[in-house]
């Protein structure tokens, strides 16, 4: 049954129930001026219906009628949609208004899901491409870079105690070990190793990294922490890999740090889930860099290759966790790890 019907039927079966009443109440007056009043009530009663109909019919049932008809175009996925009763200053207005802020934020939240998948897919062709030309690197310039520092070395060895040339060839075996490093760097970021996952204590992961990063550390004047969590369960986990993420994490740290300063790294439990935070007391990063620190080949380094942190996050979320970073200019960077205890369950294969 149809709104419109719905809101006639009411008022018709008053009207109805009027008239017999007026037909039934005349035919007991044999007074014509009686019957004359109670024919002008009448009228006045039937000619208010009709006015009432008439004002539900505009104020309700039109917009009620129009909200339908909205409803049915967003279910169809047409998110342009708006009701044209939203300025109204009643509680018709207010649903009008929610209805319009409802459309509105679906859209929004529709162009956002939008924008991250184009991200998404981007990135994964941005990867592919990667994968390639990694392959095609180790090919094309290992080999020959294997023949250079040979041939380097040879030389190096020919050279008396005093020439000057030992000096350079110390500056180009130093460039070819760093072109190596981007190198593999490089396929390691585009074909990962996958993680072999067993359970394990992170606590001894993080004292395994601390401990060779303090072997990096020995001639700096920065000293390095550890706070365990006692008792913590065991975390699925790679602990090769999350070895090397964490002494990369490291590593930044002592190369933000000029002279003194302090690297606490902290294991703990939280929300039922282990997090481990490197902070340190570094010179920071700056605001506009935070947004790009993860994305491959960005660096703020010299000598880097802009790989590390990447790697690092790839790392993260192969086990099924998320990185977190945030730093203040002058003061310092805290990075966050966050794992599950136990690894989350691959999405089923699509059939």
């Amino acid at each position: 049954m149809s709104l419109r019907l719905k809101a006639i039927l009411p008022v018709a079966a008053v009207l109805l129930a009027g008239l017999v009443v007026f037909v039934w109440v005349s035919l007991s007056f044999e007074d014509p001026e009686r019957r004359s009043v109670i024919a002008v009530a009448a009228a006045g009663a039937v000619a208010i219906c009709a006015a009432l109909l008439a004002v539900l019919a505009v104020l309700v049932q039109r917009p009620l009628v129009e909200l339908q008809e909205k409803i049915a175009r967003l279910r169809d996925g047409d998110l342009t949609v708006s009701v044209s009763f939203a300025g109204r200053n009643d509680e018709v207005g207010d649903l009008g208004r929610n209805f319009n802020d409802m459309v509105r934020q679906l859209r929004e939240s529709r162009e956002e899901i939008q924008r991250l998948h184009r991200t998404q897919m981007s990135r994964a062709e941005h990867l592919a491409t990667l994968g390639e030309l990694a392959a095609g690197l180790a090919h094309e310039i290992r080999n020959p870079l294997a023949g250079i520092a040979g041939v380097i070395e040879i030389i190096g060895r020919d050279l008396p105690e005093g020439s000057p040339g030992r000096e350079v060839l110390k500056e180009v075996q130093h460039e070819v070990l760093h072109i190596k490093r981007i190198l593999s760097d490089l396929l390691d970021y585009a074909r990962p190793r996958k993680p072999n996952f067993h359970p394990a204590d992170l606590n001894d992961t993080a004292e395994h990294a601390v401990n060779l990063a303090r072997q990096q550390a020995l001639s700096r004047p920065v000293e390095i922490s550890l706070e365990k969590a006692p008792g913590m369960p065991p975390v699925e986990h790679d602990a090769g890999q999350m070895q090397q993420v964490l002494l990369n994490l490291l590593l930044n740290a002592l190369q933000a740090i000029d002279g003194a300063g302090k690297i606490r790294v902290q294991v703990v439990s939280h929300d039922n889930q282990a997090v481990v935070s490197v902070t340190d007391t570094g010179r920071g990063i700056a605001p506009e860099h935070l947004p790009s620190i993860f994305r491959p080949f960005f660096t703020t380094k010299g000598q880097g290759t802009g790989l590390g942190l990447s790697l690092a996050r790839r790392v993260v979320e192969d086990h099924g966790g998320k990185i977190e970073v945030t730093s203040q200019p002058g003061q310092g960077t805290q990075f966050l790890i966050w794992l599950s205890f136990r690894r989350p369950a691959p999405p089923p294969a699509a059939s």
